[in-house]
């Protein structure tokens, strides 16, 4: 650890935080009972032996079962225990970015045309039309470009916080 005026940094960043020796209950248990805590009967964490470096074990985790389930079969989850927004957020991605090129093109190209037209009629009108179409149509695009990124981030974000959130009830039930 370095120390930094009053704060201090963990220089070494492959350092995990190990997972607790006891179940939620279990500490309760021996917390009311004015009682030392069990030792472990799990081995320690090898952080070598991690192949995803996450901190969690591997012998952890009941998802192995869902890795090789199939996209329709969690389609059809009716217990909606397993996710598949995480999987589509790209898929959504690239349909709202050819949706919105698509959008783009179109006013871009009719604010072209009805502004090319304004300028038989009203020649200052038409390079007006012009003008503003060159300007505020990819910027609309682009705002629509961040604005769709976010959402999708957010859905993502909210979805990985569901699935975090249950690994750890499940991992301290009794």
């Amino acid at each position: 650890m370095a120390a930094v005026g009053s704060l201090r940094i963990m220089t070494d960043s492959t350092s995990v935080p190990p997972l607790p020796d006891l179940t939620a209950s279990e500490a309760a248990q021996a917390a009311r009972a004015g009682t030392a805590p069990a030792p472990a009967t799990t081995p320690a964490y090898d952080p070598a032996a991690d192949p995803d470096n996450t901190g969690v074990p591997t012998s952890l985790s009941d998802d192995a079962t869902a890795v090789g389930r199939g996209f329709f079969s969690a389609l059809f989850d009716l217990s909606f225990r397993t996710f598949i927004t995480r999987r589509l957020a790209s898929v959504f991605y690239l349909v709202g970015l050819i949706a919105i090129a698509i959008g783009f093109l179109v006013y871009l190209v009719n604010g072209l045309v009805g502004g090319i037209s304004l300028l038989w009629i009203n020649a200052g009108a038409g390079i007006t039309a012009i003008i503003a179409t060159i300007i505020i149509v990819p910027l609309v695009s682009f705002i629509a470009i961040i604005a769709l990124r976010f959402i999708i981030e957010a859905v993502v974000a909210l979805i990985a916080i569901a699935e975090n959130t249950e690994r750890t009830a499940q991992h301290t039930r009794d």
